[in-house]
């Protein structure tokens, strides 16, 4: 019902209660959701886009352009990714609803989706590669997008310029050894590698406020931005 879609948004004491043997707890699962569709690196990705744009910028009316358009641009791609989230959470909930103790992991939820007896008559080994592409894609664009902050804090913070190639591999280096030590410490076991990818996104949930509040304060100085400071309701 529509009432149970809105309400599935209003965090509840639920959050906290013990979860079932062998799954995380609706808190893990909420931060991580959080985490993974608002990346902390992704905000220095989007304030970086602003130079992209060929302006004057001394004309303040070229910059309250490029500045108009930049918000529009931000706000337009997180309500997408929201959209997105919440028709998959939704889709999950009815589609697996009353099988959550059997589902528990990625290669359970690709067997399901294969499976009549829970996906009812939608159930067919096409759906369940196009889950297992979408994943493959959610993945290229995260591995995207973290090579090119990389690139951006290296450039604008640190100074250092260095060949694009270093780079992806430097940030591919640091992706898969956390992964490859945890694989080979705990014997390739599928359930562990599941539990690092939501602890990671986890992970990236708590790191937000600390790229957030950085860039409020920065962007709320009037030394700083000028007339372009953020709203005070902003803030």
């Amino acid at each position: 019902s529509i009432q149970g879609i809105i309400g599935g948004y209003l965090p509840t004491s639920t959050l906290f209660e013990t979860p079932l043997p062998g799954h995380e707890s609706q808190l893990t699962l909420a931060l991580g959701i959080v985490g993974a569709t608002v990346m902390p690196h992704n905000l220095y990705l989007h304030s970086s886009l602003s130079q992209t744009r060929k302006i004057n910028h001394k004309d303040k009316r070229d910059v309250r352009k490029a500045v108009r358009f930049m918000t529009w641009d931000s706000n337009l791609q997180l309500s997408l990714a929201f959209i997105v989230n919440s028709l998959l959470l939704i889709l999950g909930a009815s589609l697996f609803f009353g099988h959550a103790s059997e589902i528990s992991a990625f290669s359970q939820m690709y067997n399901a989706l294969q499976d009549s007896t829970i996906a009812g008559a939608i159930a067919s080994s096409t759906l369940s590669t196009l889950f297992a592409l979408a994943l493959l894609a959610s993945g290229q664009n995260s591995t995207i997008t973290g090579t090119l902050t990389g690139q951006i804090v290296m450039e604008g913070f640190l100074h250092l310029r260095l060949p694009q190639w270093i780079i992806r591999i430097g940030t591919r280096i640091f992706a898969l050894l956390p992964v490859i030590i945890v694989a080979v410490l705990f014997g390739y076991q599928e359930k562990t590698l599941d539990q690092l990818l939501v602890y990671s996104q986890v992970f990236l949930s708590i790191a937000l406020p600390f790229s957030i509040f950085p860039l409020i304060y920065l962007t709320s100085k009037k030394s700083l931005m000028g007339e372009f400071t953020n709203a005070k309701w902003n803030t």
